[in-house]
């Protein structure tokens, strides 16, 4: 044991931590008393992320029934937000402001609104096959919808429903250049979502594959030049995008080619059995670049003002190919070179290494070796495949390591990760998972450029790996360390939240999010929000049965903050958050409405309330703004209809004296003179070099013009000698000045932690 520790000390020591211990606790006591080997410390000094520090990678985790993305750090395993897609998050506000409930309004089906969403594949935009960081999709397979959000703030930004599907499941996967979003659907139905008995199903239920166009200046789809091919009644899964020397084409595979219909209720064997009875299924070949010029002529039918490019068109023109796969295939993957094609069949033991070389070949030469019932062109499998490679069971989906024909599969049976060799066909290693792995994900691991180093594994049980919290388990997410020849398990990661079914990574550094709105920006368009204020500018405005309010946030206040309206008046908030300082978000809740708005540094949120009932009813900020959050309140009166304005001075709470009035002027010159010392520290180092400090300066520059407006009010009122009012307005000038030294103090001491350099006297 001691030589364990010795060695562990060392390599603990190597990496930088310390390991003097400052409790009473030894480092060998510690290990002794959680049976902890020296295996446990070295992955524990893998995933340390001390405190301050960043993580190398991003993880975006599709949330499952959560309808939401998760966003977690590689290799900390640290969560670091949930962003709301489908389904209303109080937290972000979203689907409690105006503004995000436009955007669930674009997510209606057949005009119903849906409170929820099946988020499984995210795909992150791309440039030359490597992602960019810009824009991030996600699908519904609960019903056809693809989300576009935005990476430069982590909000959603548009939600499109596919007007022909009536499911999906393979969504989402970009062109190596972003120009399409691509999406397959999964259960055949009457393509437009029509009605067609299932006796009818083989004639009149289709498949089908979106290509969404996506306009990167706008950041948005755009449904008005997106198209779609008509496919047979097979489910689709899974897509992926060729790269490099097979960009142009994408690869769509699917399960159920028998195209069975169970019932069991009629005596009928189920769907498992009837879509798992022959030995294969088909991939479908599709050259995209050609039908997007198939579409462009106009050669489309059009449905539910939809364009789409029917199976007949697609044969003519020479756009579908398709050829066998492994039974029961889910993942579909294109090595990083764009030559090979990498297929799993869940109900077989092998990966299908196919080549894109010869598949082009076979189509240029038109060597098939039939059709399929709806008249596709299939090629032999011997013309397409490059090899095949003994995994293990169930093989589900690939991943691929920066080392040249290196790639992962899962194999969900088998509860195991394969490490391998697609170009030798040789198997190197293997690593046991808990358990049912789904899909895995390698960094930045279906792109031209993948980055090694680590692998997640997408476990569909946990079992016996947390503490019991009933029986619903969390997922896992294993932590896997794939820098060397063999795979090592790092870290368990607990997931409670939906079912996790995918994940992308990106290098942290390809990200350059937001800290701060441009002021009055509407956060859902990017744009100038038309009912920001600034202060000072605040406002109520009054209509026949309406009252718009609008209103200003900063530490500690609401400007205005008592709010008069009459019952039956519609009540609109307009809420911008005039601070500037990183993270000082704001929130609005008013007591006992449906009203709760997160209002981050610089953005207009608004909120809508019918006062149907008389009463005074608090607001308050939400977010734990400041040492007076609490404060941070006011009253929407509504005052019963009918009823005569009443005009009557409010009794003060609290009498002041001149007494009073002098301390607190004193501490106010005390205070400023902290400020002035800061300042002058900050002003005497390099600190235009840091943008995070450059921005604190402006909010605490903000803070003292507010302070000054406070102190003229304050000087007035002593000089009336009205005790009362100049007191509470140095008390207030005083707040501003709280405000602005603690974001002083803030800013000096990162530039004294981050080595800011003296330059100036």
């Amino acid at each position: 044991m001691r030589s364990i520790l010795k060695l562990s000390v060392a390599t603990l020591a190597l990496l930088g931590f310390g390991v003097t211990m400052s409790s009473a606790e030894t480092l060998e006591e510690v290990m002794k008393r959680r049976n902890l080997s020296q295996k446990d410390l070295m992955n524990a000094a893998k995933t340390y992320t001390p405190s301050g520090g960043r993580d190398e990678f991003i993880v975006f985790s599709s949330g499952g029934q959560s309808g939401q993305i998760i966003v977690y750090g590689v290799p900390s395993m640290r969560i670091l937000k949930y962003v709301a897609v489908f389904t209303p998050e109080p937290w972000q506000g979203y689907g409690y402001d105006e503004e995000s409930k436009k955007i669930l309004d674009q997510g209606k089906v057949d005009g119903r609104t849906l409170q929820w969403g099946d988020t499984h594949h995210p795909a992150i935009t791309e440039t030359n096959g490597e992602v960019d960081g810009q824009y991030l999709f996600i699908n519904d397979k609960s019903a056809p919808r693809i989300a576009v959000v935005s990476l430069h703030d982590f909000e959603t930004q548009q939600i499109v429903v596919n007007p022909i599907m009536q499911s999906e499941h393979g969504g989402t996967f970009v062109t190596p250049n972003s120009e399409y979003v691509i999406e397959a659907a999964q259960y055949p139905g009457v393509l437009g979502r029509g009605y067609a008995p299932l006796s009818e199903f083989n004639e009149k239920f289709r498949g089908a594959v979106t290509y969404w166009k996506f306009d990167r200046s706008k950041g948005r789809i755009v449904p008005e030049q997106s198209f779609s091919l008509e496919l047979p009644p097979y489910t689709q899964d899974l897509s992926d995008a060729g790269k490099l020397v097979s960009d142009g084409w994408s690869f769509t595979n699917s399960f159920c080619a028998e195209r069975y219909v169970g019932g069991i209720e009629s005596g009928r064997p189920p769907f498992e059995a009837g879509c798992s009875s022959n030995d294969a299924d088909f991939l479908h070949i599709i050259n995209w670049k050609k039908a997007e010029e198939v579409y462009k002529a106009g050669k489309v039918t059009m449905i539910n003002n939809h364009p789409v490019i029917t199976m007949k068109t697609a044969i003519e023109e020479g756009l579908v190919f398709l050829v066998a796969e492994p039974k029961s295939p889910h993942g579909v993957d294109v090595s990083p070179d764009g030559k090979y094609i990498l297929v799993g069949g869940k109900l077989d033991t092998h990966v299908s290494v196919y080549s894109f070389e010869k598949i082009k070949a076979a189509v240029d030469a038109k060597k098939f070796v039939g059709k399929d019932p709806y008249g596709l062109p299939i090629i032999d499998m011997k013309d397409a495949l490059d090899k095949q490679i003994q995994l293990g069971l169930g093989p589900l989906h690939t991943q691929f390591d920066s080392k040249p024909c290196v790639a992962y599969t899962s194999l969900y049976v088998d509860s195991q990760v394969a490490k391998y060799n697609y170009c030798e066909g040789k198997v190197l290693d293997k690593i046991s998972v808990h358990y049912n792995i789904g899909h895995l994900m390698a960094m930045e691991g279906e792109t031209t450029k993948p980055k090694g180093k680590y692998l997640v594994a997408l476990n569909k049980l946990a079992i016996d790996r947390f503490n019991p919290v009933g029986p619903l388990h969390p997922q896992n997410h294993q932590l896997i360390d794939i820098s060397g020849d063999k795979m090592e398990l790092v870290y368990d990661m607990p997931l409670p939240l939906g079912e996790p079914h995918y994940a992308t990574s990106i290098s942290a550094d390809k990200l350059k999010p937001l800290v701060r709105y441009k002021y009055g920006t509407d956060s859902r368009t990017g744009q100038d929000h038309a009912a920001a204020v600034r202060p000072g500018s605040e406002k109520i405005v009054r209509e026949p049965g309406k009252v718009t309010v609008y209103m200003t946030a900063i530490r500690s206040h609401f400007t205005p903050e008592i709010v008069e309206v009459e019952e039956g008046d519609e009540v609109i908030f307009h809420v911008t958050n005039s601070e500037r300082a990183q993270d000082e978000t704001h929130g609005f809740s008013v007591s006992t409405y449906n009203v709760n708005l997160s209002i981050e540094p610089g953005k207009t949120a608004t909120a809508k309330l019918k006062a149907d009932k008389p009463g005074v009813f608090s607001f308050y900020c939400t977010e734990f703004c400041s040492a007076l959050h609490l404060e941070m309140e006011g009253y929407l009166v509504v005052k019963p209809k009918g009823l005569a304005t009443q005009q009557a001075k409010v009794s003060e709470g609290q009498a002041y004296t001149k007494a009073d009035f002098d301390k607190q002027y004193k501490t106010n010159n005390d205070t400023q003179a902290v400020i002035d010392s800061v300042v002058k520290y900050i002003v005497s180092t390099n600190f235009k070099d840091f943008p995070a400090v450059v921005a604190m300066v402006e909010d605490a520059t903000d803070q003292l013009n507010f302070a000054k407006d406070a102190k003229a009010k304050t000087d007035a009122a002593a000089a009336k000698q009205d005790w009362q009012q100049a007191t509470l307005w140095a008390g207030q000038w005083w707040q501003y000045q709280v405000k602005a030294a603690d974001i002083g103090l803030r800013a000096k001491t990162f530039l004294e932690q981050n080595g800011a350099k003296v330059v100036a006297k």
